[in-house]
């Protein structure tokens, strides 16, 4: 071949690839197939085409649509497609777990896969880093390991910022996200599961933002649509088995429901005693775990199930809501020698124990376990069926602790619920935010029977009683209970 015709094959290579390269920063569902070799269903090609066209795209999705994997796959075809050097992309989520477990661990994934394939991204990577050369074109951060003043030294033509777990990142950073992305070739992509109805994220989702707001129902999904997806993809996705299981956990009125399986922002309800929003509040990622005499003192919340059903333990240790043991037990002495081991282990200073019908009887065997010196726990029995210790406000004692112990502390978030697991969290947010109140004919708080929640519910709250009575606080303390005990004695 001559030097003439070598040119000429050069020059159209080259032409071929500008086309490519022009085909696949429009396309990022043909950009990921020929990349990666993976796959977008008809939402994540929505979603990147969104990006593309849109400064603002803000999606509220179920979980298990594949909507971090897509955002993934977003960073690398931004990097990829847009000129070397003038590109920058910023992630961040509400916790360091959730910027490298979930996004990063995609995006490095994805960066693997390319250059397993022989089509390598330019530059390096590490566990929250892109550098090309000795620059840093991408990284991750979660709030605390940086200033949202930091962002203001940010520019480049082309930035790209994503807010992944969208509900759980402070207003502070939507604002200096869109400090960064001002100009009109920069993008700001927000992701996430929509929990909290109070939050900038669902602000944002709302009809009247500047944002493409995107929903994803797990019934939008390709398990459920029996849209053509390859066979490996399906496993990833939610599925019906998922949907089953929150159904039966927790209703589907419930705001856990809502939010994880119809993708929808669930509401404050106007006659809800726990608002939804507060509770949300109580679980923000904390900075770092509270100092030893923060949390302090060690209380249980202890609801009785007779006749077989469940009784539920619960910790506090100060206002971190702690542990919680569940056990099945219709002899009232198996379940008392249970409820001792938990004692025994925790060293409670304080046990409030549901003294209506079963409880009565195992409220007595556990102070003679302590006066068997098995034990230093005070043990308090409270009878919620008792009236209220406040007659012009609450009618009985089970509304006085509902609204002075479930809706207060919410309010001015009392409480730490960011220890717990998130089934052990999402059960009890469900279970706080189902009881409805009423006022009386006389303005007293009125919440409303059991039965009815249990109704709404399809289940007990039996979680959300056991946590308010670790947070009560009896009136008449320990004189209180040297009296009953005196009166169980007697009996």
């Amino acid at each position: 071949m001559d030097a003439l015709a070598l040119a000429a094959d050069m020059l159209d290579e080259a032409g071929e690839r500008e086309i490519q390269s022009e085909e696949y920063a429009t396309s990022p569902g043909k950009w990921a197939d020929a990349k990666l070799g993976t796959f977008l269903w008809s939402k994540q090609i929505e979603i990147a085409d969104s990006v593309r066209d849109h400064r603002l795209t803000a999606v509220h999705s179920c979980h298990g649509s594949g909507k971090s994997f897509n955002a993934a796959q977003l960073v690398c075809w931004w990097l990829d497609t847009h000129p070397p050097g003038e590109a920058r992309v910023v992630t961040t989520a509400p916790t360091g777990d959730q910027v490298r477990a979930i996004l990063w661990s995609e995006i490095n994934g994805a960066f693997g896969r390319a250059e397993a394939r022989g089509n390598p991204f330019m530059g390096r990577i590490n566990e929250t880093d892109w550098k090309l050369g000795k620059r840093l074109i991408a990284f991750g951060r979660k709030p605390s390991d940086y200033n949202p003043h930091a962002f203001q030294g940010i520019h480049a033509k082309y930035v790209l910022v994503i807010l992944d777990e969208a509900c759980g990142v402070n207003k502070q950073f939507w604002t200096a996200a869109m400090s960064i992305a001002t100009g009109e070739h920069c993008r700001i992509l927000a992701i996430g599961n929509p929990d909290d109805p109070s939050s900038q994220f669902a602000k944002n989702c709302g009809p009247d933002s500047r944002w493409n707001v995107i929903h994803i129902s797990a019934f939008d999904t390709p398990n459920f649509t029996d849209e053509e997806v390859p066979d490996e993809i399906r496993p990833m996705l939610v599925s019906q088995d998922y949907v089953d299981d929150m159904l039966a956990e927790f209703g589907e009125e419930s705001p856990t429901y809502i939010s994880k399986v119809k993708g929808e922002f669930p509401s404050d309800a106007e006659d809800g005693v726990v608002r939804l929003s507060k509770v949300r509040a109580c679980h923000a990622p904390r900075e770092s775990t509270l100092p030893p005499e923060r949390q302090m003192p060690i209380e249980f919340g202890i609801d009785m199930g007779g006749g077989g059903d469940e009784t539920v333990v619960r910790e506090r240790r100060g206002m971190v809501v702690g542990r919680e043991w569940k056990f099945r037990e219709k002899d009232p002495v198996l379940a008392t020698t249970k409820i001792l081991g938990y004692i025994q282990l925790a060293r409670p200073a304080t046990v409030k124990i549901d003294s209506i019908g079963i409880g009565w009887g195992i409220a007595g065997s556990l102070r003679e376990k302590g006066l068997q010196g098995l034990h230093s726990a005070q043990i308090v029995p409270v009878n919620v069926s008792e009236a209220s210790t406040e007659p012009d406000r609450f009618l009985r004692l089970r509304s006085q602790i509902w609204w002075q112990i479930g809706r207060q502390l919410s309010e001015d978030q009392g409480w730490d619920l960011s220890e717990l697991e998130e089934m052990d969290r999402e059960r009890l947010v469900s279970q706080l935010t189902a009881p409805k109140y009423i006022l009386d004919a006389s303005g007293r708080v009125v919440v409303e029977p059991k039965a009815e929640t249990i109704k709404r519910l399809g289940r007990s709250p039996d979680n959300a009683d056991a946590l308010l009575l670790a947070f009560y606080t009896p009136a008449g303390g320990s004189e209180e209970a040297l009296d009953w005990l005196k009166d169980y004695a007697a009996a």
